[in-house]
């Protein structure tokens, strides 16, 4: 992927504020000067400024002056830098793209994933969203026979390399989806195993109280309704998991409670569905469950039964 040379322009202003924290015109003028593709070139105010509200249309990030610290520019929001949202991730994504444009020399040496699920189908759904347009669509489960259905696209969520797409349907499919009763119209699906998706004549509206963060706030990735609800769990992390964890938290509600020598305790207000003791249990011997014990006892449980099928072949 190409980036144009105004994105890049963009992405330069946003890094390099960010970077300083806060920066005057002339210091940024001299920096931009100094850039390898500026050819000499100076930053005028009305480029500045035009780049300013461009950054704040594309990214949701303001650019502003503190008129009583040497009229110096600053992100005022740069807590958005951090936050799992759209602006975030493009802003990411052309930041990447842009480094991994200045160094097609080296493209065998940077490795990528690449996420299994059709491009056709996000921008279908996309486009049904932003359009308010129900959707009918094909949709096999591992294992099972195709279902059709008709649905109302609510948002979309990118999770472990797969996007996944949130509707409400017609009529409650609590039972076949395992939502829970509040949620009982509402089902994930995984874009990767959709077959087929066309659009509707009807439209629909999305009440004004949904949030789609929200939605999502309690759970640990995509799995809603699988029954269980949001409890305190104490956490246990041995090694080097505990330096993992805390550079990668679980869940934004992620606190240390306790540090020694050999673990540290952390806590998580978080609902305990399927994907997150997979996570759990894919940590292995370096992540222990301390409370509840209910859960600790489950996670006992999947382990021994994994160590029985090593000794079963024995």
């Amino acid at each position: 992927m190409t980036i144009p040379e105004l994105f890049k322009e963009y992405i330069w202003l946003i890094e390099t504020i960010n970077r300083y924290g806060k920066i005057s015109f002339a210091e940024l003028g001299e920096l931009w000067k100094r850039k390898e593709d500026s050819r000499g070139m100076e930053l005028s105010r009305t480029t500045f400024n035009r780049h300013r509200d461009a950054i704040l249309d594309m990214f949701g990030l303001i650019i502003e002056c503190d008129r009583r610290d040497g009229y110096r520019y600053y992100i005022e929001n740069s807590e958005a830098l951090e936050e799992d949202t759209v602006q975030n991730w493009l802003f990411s994504t052309l930041s990447v793209s842009n480094i991994l444009d200045e160094n097609m020399a080296l493209h065998d040496r940077i490795l990528l994933e690449s996420i299994p699920s059709g491009d056709d189908t996000l921008h279908m759904i996309i486009k049904a969203m932003r359009e308010s347009r129900r959707i009918s669509m094909t949709y096999r489960k591992y294992e099972a026979e195709p279902t059709s259905l008709s649905a109302a696209p609510y948002c979309v969520k990118l999770f472990r390399r797969r996007w996944y797409v949130l509707v409400k349907l017609d009529e409650p499919h609590h039972k076949q989806n395992q939502m829970p009763a509040d949620d009982d119209f509402f089902a994930i699906y995984s874009l990767d195993r959709i077959e087929d998706v066309e659009f509707q004549k009807d439209k629909f509206t999305v009440e004004p109280d949904f949030d789609a963060a929200a939605f999502f706030d309690e759970c640990f990735g995509v799995v809603v309704g699988d029954g269980s609800k949001p409890e305190r769990i104490v956490l246990r992390a041995f090694g080097k998991e505990r330096l993992y964890m805390r550079d990668l938290p679980i869940h934004h509600s992620q606190k240390e409670l306790r540090k020694t020598d050999k673990y540290t305790d952390f806590e998580l207000f978080i609902r305990p569905t399927t994907d997150f003791m997979a996570h759990l249990l894919s940590r292995g011997g370096w992540l222990q469950v301390v409370s509840p014990v209910s859960l600790a006892d489950e996670i006992k449980k999947r382990h021994q039964e994994a160590l029985d099928r090593y000794d079963a072949v024995k």
